[in-house]
């Protein structure tokens, strides 16, 4: 088995220059939106607008592991949502059943969903393109009408039926983060905020390292020529499995903060117009890109945002959204802002310039 390994002799230097620039920006534009997001408590925003920068710190975190999948590794997956609610109603029956704490229940949620993200992989490795887009969607769909469909009482609470899933209602008193314990009642919006940024900046350089490292060039190389790559011992199986894997726990983790943070956890996650929300973060952004899903999460909660009041409409914008960007800009928005940056800015700049001259020469 061979890993994809950096540019021989010739180009090393070169190639060498080219990821410590890319290192550079990299940390230049995390450290900032960083800085940005420690600020934004400070400036007393209010409970709501805490709660979405809590809510696009979960997407995020969601996105970004979906573009491993769906972006870097070229398989098509439309289970995501899946993977996302069996990790967090994991930990949610946790909570509700056995009366464990949300915070051990994550852990356990998170290792589910790997299990579960393992198993959608390997039903996909026979198929391709399209195929596995109606599979995994198919196996969204069938999760979310099992859930909805357990209207059996499984125990009762006085007079009251309870079926094992929570059925179409989902589940509720499993428990929360207990940030409404520790800061008290008012500040404890800022813990489920700080607690979604420190998972964010986790996830985001756990996704970076995938990215940059041997795998992440396997990745690449299967979806770009997967008859190339298996020629030069890349095994799809292997790798394909591991990015599902890889993908999923982070998917999984953020499933239960979800449940954690809502205090509830029903199929409606399962909906497509959830689905679509999403997907058109990941197409807006960027397909493959590093900073794509997270630009491409701004960009959609904003829109959302100033559409709320446009009721359906607003799923058939983001629907047109997404087809557009399909279509007309396939790189998404990160690649436009590279193209402006690479082919008008640093010619154009002179030091900028003389920066990717003497790396080049390097």
């Amino acid at each position: 088995m061979t890993i994809p390994s950096t540019p021989a002799h010739g180009s090393s230097g070169a190639y060498a220059a080219a990821r410590r620039q890319d290192l550079r920006l990299d940390l230049a534009i995390g450290f900032a939106l960083l800085a940005i997001a420690v600020i934004i408590p400070i400036l007393s925003p209010g409970k709501y607008i805490l709660g979405q920068f809590t809510l696009f710190f979960i997407w995020a975190c969601v996105v970004t592991q979906w573009n491993l999948v769906f972006g870097v590794a070229g398989v098509y997956s439309l289970a995501q949502m899946a993977v996302f609610f069996l990790g967090g109603y994991a930990a949610a029956m946790l909570g509700f059943y056995l009366e464990i704490s949300i915070w051990y229940g994550a852990w356990v949620g998170a290792v589910f969903a790997v299990f579960v993200s393992v198993v959608i992989g390997a039903a996909t490795l026979r198929l391709q393109g399209p195929y596995v887009l109606l599979l995994t969607l198919a196996i969204a769909v069938v999760i979310q009408a099992l859930v909805q469909s357990d209207v059996n009482c499984f125990f009762y609470e006085g007079k009251i039926c309870y079926p094992l899933t929570g059925g179409p209602r989902g589940l509720m008193k499993f428990g929360d983060l207990g940030f409404r314990d520790w800061l008290a009642y008012k500040q404890a919006p800022l813990g489920t905020y700080y607690l979604g940024l420190l998972l964010l900046v986790i996830n985001t350089i756990f996704a970076f390292v995938i990215i940059k490292s041997p795998f992440g060039s396997a990745f690449r190389a299967l979806r770009d020529n997967q008859p190339l790559a298996s020629s030069r011992g890349i095994a799809r199986v292997k790798y394909q499995i591991l990015v599902f894997a890889l993908s999923g726990f982070f998917t999984g983790l953020m499933g239960s903060v979800y449940a954690g943070h809502f205090r509830t956890i029903g199929p409606a996650l399962l909906d497509l117009d959830l689905l679509l929300f999403l997907f058109s973060m990941l197409v807006v952004g960027g397909l493959g890109s590093r900073w794509g899903p997270i630009i491409g999460c701004i960009i959609i909660m904003v829109a959302n945002e100033l559409m709320k009041d446009l009721g359906e409409w607003r799923m058939i914008a983001f629907g047109a959204i997404t087809v557009a960007f399909i279509v007309l800009l396939r790189e998404g928005v990160v690649g436009v802002i590279q193209s402006v940056w690479r082919g008008y800015i640093v010619p154009r700049v002179p030091w900028l310039s003389d920066v990717r001259r003497s790396g080049l020469a390097e």
